[in-house]
């Protein structure tokens, strides 16, 4: 296939998209679209360093004034906003309302950081001690590195970069191996948006090409200041202690092992509706999505028949035709990892349904059948997640035992619940409930809104990105106290007189 005219409908002008010695592979048919030039590893520490210098720059232009670039960026990705998600089903496989949904969430988050910009305030708090007043504040934290998995190749760039903007922080941006064209396209639409702005400090933005290595000289780096890095929980733990060894902050989006607990009095319309798109969207390749399906044993039977009835009917193919429902995995070793999750789910017992590549009627990608498995346990293997679109099925009796089994895997980030009993779903949300960082009721795990806070506890990395005041995680706080009277008294009532 020719998909010249994708490639040609951004702005990649500057950018070595041929000649260089990064491969990049649509997991459309398999096969090369570009070969893009990496980011030599001695020019990182000057890429640093001018973030450094627009850092100083950049932190004394008013919250409001840097809102304003963010305010043209979303201007920006309004009129780009067909091609670049053209370019993100091209690169990632998305199907096209996916790859349009994506960039969406980026005009979104845009929207949210300027309402923001305005709105950075701290608290002033009671001082025990007369004719003084306490207060706190928020300034910039310094350069932030926002490295990106290829599942959400640019809305998870725009989360942190359009918040850490408006916050005061210059951003480096590594995005995945796998998915660098939509980063280059998007730094594209952020300089024209500077452009306008004209205002920005050289080095504000800039991307870093590479591979692993290039993330982790800015992991190393003690003049990044933050580091948000999105991945596999085997990445953050080689992220984490790294960032922390140098007392930088890091903010961690990690592995996923999603659940849904399916009660006697559910909508078994609207959870089967909720179910497939959370399980087989993305083909499975959402953090989001859904991998585990614990459902009262009185009505498993059905809901597994009525599921199966709905991945039979689901389209699967070229992610750029309009009627494709489920698009390819990203390459060939995720095709082998599903297989090999398949292989030992049936030997510990469970019973396979789909799961098996595709190879007619679509192109030379790596084309999978969604996988429903029954299982007689959660075991080992439920408990693990594999990245592709496997939904294990799981039956309990008692509801103590449902809540039990939900939480007990490594993994915490997004959960949900669909029940009509209100003291079910009260429980649900609870501290006794879902230990995850998103607790939905009568709504799938995924596709959340950016207005609420992202993310989730234990191997998840306790990260939060986008909405509420995930903010804060990208400002330093101060807190200030300023005595207006005549007189020093000291705290506590300590008294300390020359």
């Amino acid at each position: 296939m020719n998909y010249a005219t994708i490639l040609q409908d951004v702005d990649l002008s500057g950018a070595a998209i041929s000649g260089g010695t990064l491969a990049v592979h649509t997991p459309v048919d398999g096969s090369k679209i570009a070969a893009v030039a990496e980011t030599p590893l001695s020019e990182i520490p000057a890429m640093i360093a001018a973030a450094r210098d627009a850092f100083r720059q950049w932190r004394t232009v008013p919250a409001p004034v840097r809102g304003e670039l963010v305010r043209l960026l979303g201007e920006e990705l309004r009129a780009a906003k067909e091609p670049l998600g053209r370019l993100v089903s091209l690169e990632a496989g998305k199907i096209l309302s996916e790859g349009q949904g994506e960039v969406q969430e980026m005009i979104d988050i845009c929207d949210f950081a300027v309402g923001l910009s305005r709105q950075l305030y701290g608290l002033t708090i009671a001082s025990e001690r007369p004719g003084h007043r306490m207060m706190e504040t928020w300034h910039p934290m310094g350069v932030t590195a926002v490295i990106t998995a290829f599942n959400f190749p640019v809305a998870v760039w725009s989360w942190n970069a359009a918040i850490a903007l408006v916050c005061g922080n210059p951003v480096i941006w590594k995005p995945s191996e796998k998915t660098p064209l939509t980063a280059l396209a998007c730094q594209k639409i952020l300089e024209k948006a500077m452009a306008r702005f004209g205002r920005a400090p050289r080095g504000l933005s800039q991307v870093v090409i590479g591979r692993a290595d290039a993330g982790e000289a800015l992991v190393a780096s003690r003049d990044v200041a933050i580091v948000s890095a999105t991945g596999s929980t085997r990445m953050g733990r080689a992220v984490a202690p790294k960032v922390a060894e140098r007392f930088g902050r890091v903010i961690l989006e990690l592995g996923g092992n999603n659940a849904m607990i399916v009660a006697p009095s559910a909508d078994l319309d609207l959870a089967v509706r909720a179910i497939t798109f959370s399980a087989i969207g993305t083909c499975g390749q959402r953090c989001t999505s859904l991998r585990r399906l614990i459902v009262h044993e009185s009505i498993k039977d059905t809901l597994v028949e009525r599921l199966r009835k709905a991945y039979a009917s689901a389209p699967i193919g070229n992610p750029l035709d309009s009627g494709t429902l489920v698009g390819p995995l990203i390459d060939r070793q995720a095709l082998e990892r599903m297989q090999a999750a398949l292989r030992q789910a049936r030997a510990d017992g469970g019973i396979v349904h789909g799961g098996e590549p595709v190879t007619e009627g679509v192109p030379a990608g790596a084309y999978v059948r969604p996988a429903i498995v029954e299982m007689p346990s959660q075991t080992a293997i439920v408990a693990e997640e594999t990245f592709a679109p496997i939904l294990y099925v799981m039956t309990y009796s008692d509801f103590a035992d449902a809540i039990a089994m939900h939480n007990d895997v490594p993994q915490g980030l997004s959960s949900c619940i669909f029940t009509n009993d209100i003291r079910e779903a009260e429980f649900f949300m609870s501290a006794a409930g879902s230990d995850c960082g998103i607790a939905n009721v009568n709504i799938g795990p995924s596709g959340a809104e950016i207005g609420g806070a992202f993310g989730g506890e234990k191997e998840t990395g306790g990260g939060r990105e986008s909405g509420s005041d995930a903010w804060k995680s990208y400002m330093r706080r101060a807190t200030n106290t300023i005595n207006y009277s005549r007189e020093l008294p000291l705290a506590q009532g300590v008294r300390f007189e020359i």
